[in-house]
């Protein structure tokens, strides 16, 4: 049998030769081309010149030719083309850039870089050089000859029985920054005999996106987003290396102290609340065998201790794991648990007014005075050097900045250099702000010496 032939089409043939019928998009065993959830994603690719696989075609001995695999695409082809389709303001790389044919003064044509938002545009409102560019796409395509009905039902079955991606392969697409150092994470011993996870939940990529919600809801729980793709996109833009480590380094930690006894906890939607609160733990400075024994204690019973009237294993009984309330709560929940069980001391409820007078040494009538000034002062340190998304900027860690404020007022320092340079080098502090006020001063006055400050 010979083998297939290969036959290039520029966009505008083959759109044509599918609109006038020499092309078909409805074999009998074709599926309904599923073009919606592609179109815009192709019209970006189409514009930018990039690749597209090829159509796989089918030809009858009369000549009629059928599409074995890539109906949707043609389909979506088709709707850019001549259906009036309206990209939607949601896809991706919207941006395309090209060159812009003008005339000058003396009517010489020339070229200038020029760029194009397609958001909410027609094919019609494209500027006529990537209307040209869209139609001159070339679409490779792949041809079985002399093909019976018989033959290309059997072409559908070979090219079309395959896995699609899940939601979760697809999601882990729009990370591709940090894809290199995810991969490491899960790759890590303890995904493999230290979790409740089963491997189909693992062959479907449900590792991948624990890892990045880990770092997103330990760094940017408040920027959290269920929707699709919003956390992969926002983590891939926002995060760094160094969260990335973090997580690595404190799930091999946890490869220590996670038993067969308390390894059901780090289950597939359970996994990234406890990634967050060791992290959480680390901060207090703690032997790891503490948050041993409070695994333990929580699968021992302390897991049905209600917390404001709630218990862990309940939360989800209303809306998804994914709601942003629900992930809130729980970490609630187990903080709360974890510092009761471990007597962790977290900052008493006192005033900012109290808290800065005790720790600077100043009478709390003068902080009653600048307290204004203070807050003022620390909006404009926290605005313009400490990165969106640090955990510095945490509202439990206001207290020992607002401290620090204070202290550069009595002391008649600057913190503006300092703080930069601190914020660049940590992005986690001591849940007890007392501690954490004790360690930024000393690093403060390191800092001094290191610049030559007396």
């Amino acid at each position: 049998m010979a083998r297939p032939r290969k036959q290039v089409y520029t966009m505008e043939q083959y759109t044509k030769n599918v609109s006038e019928g020499y092309i078909t998009n409805d074999a009998d065993t074709q599926r309904n081309p599923a073009w919606k959830p592609i179109v815009d994603g192709l019209a970006v690719t189409i514009l930018t010149d990039e690749y597209i696989p090829p159509i796989i075609l089918a030809e009858e001995e009369s000549g009629q030719i059928h599409i074995v695999d890539g109906g949707s695409r043609t389909a979506a082809f088709k709707m850019i083309r001549f259906g009036n389709h309206k990209v939607k303001s949601s896809v991706e790389n919207p941006i395309i850039p090209y060159k812009k044919l003008v005339k000058d003064e003396n009517g010489k044509t020339k070229f200038e870089d020029a760029e194009f938002d397609i958001r909410n545009k027609t094919f019609e409102q494209f500027p006529k050089e990537l209307q040209k560019k869209f139609d001159e796409y070339q679409i490779e395509t792949v041809i079985h000859e002399n093909c019976d009905k018989e033959k290309i039902a059997t072409y559908m079955v070979r090219y079309n029985t395959r896995k699609n991606f899940t939601a979760n392969q697809k999601q882990f697409l729009y990370v591709p920054k940090f894809a290199e150092q995810i991969r490491d994470i899960t790759s890590k011993e303890f995904f493999l005999n230290k979790c409740d996870i089963k491997d189909s939940e693992k062959e479907g990529g449900i590792l991948e996106r624990i890892a990045y919600e880990s770092v997103m809801i330990t760094n940017f729980l408040d920027k959290w987003n269920k929707t699709s793709n919003k956390n992969p996109l926002y983590i891939n833009e926002n995060a760094t290396d160094e969260q990335f480590k973090k997580l690595n380094d404190n799930i091999t930690r946890l490869e220590n102290i996670v038993t067969d006894d308390t390894k059901s906890l780090f289950n597939a939607r359970d996994s990234f609340i406890w990634f967050t609160l060791f992290d959480k733990f680390t901060q207090a400075g703690l032997n790891d065998t503490e948050f041993e024994k409070f695994l333990n204690a929580f699968v021992d019973g302390l897991r049905n201790k209600a917390v404001d009237g709630k218990q862990f294993d309940r939360v989800d009984d209303n809306g998804s794991t994914k709601d942003k309330a629900n992930i809130i709560a729980k970490l609630h929940i187990l903080e709360t648990l974890m510092n009761e069980f471990l007597h962790i001391e977290e900052t008493e409820n006192v005033t900012p007014e109290s808290f800065v007078a005790e720790m600077v040494d100043v009478p709390v009538e003068t902080v009653n005075e600048e307290i204004d000034c203070y807050e003022e002062t620390l909006d404009g340190l926290e605005n313009n050097t400490i990165r969106d998304g640090s955990k510095l900027l945490d509202i439990a860690n206001r207290l020992s900045l607002l401290a620090m404020v204070a202290y550069s007022y009595k002391n008649d320092v600057d913190l503006d250099d300092w703080l930069e340079n601190y914020a660049a080098n940590n992005n986690t502090y001591f849940m007890d702000q007392r501690k954490n006020y004790s360690h930024m001063v000393n690093d403060f006055k390191q800092y001094q010496k290191r610049v030559g400050v007396a």
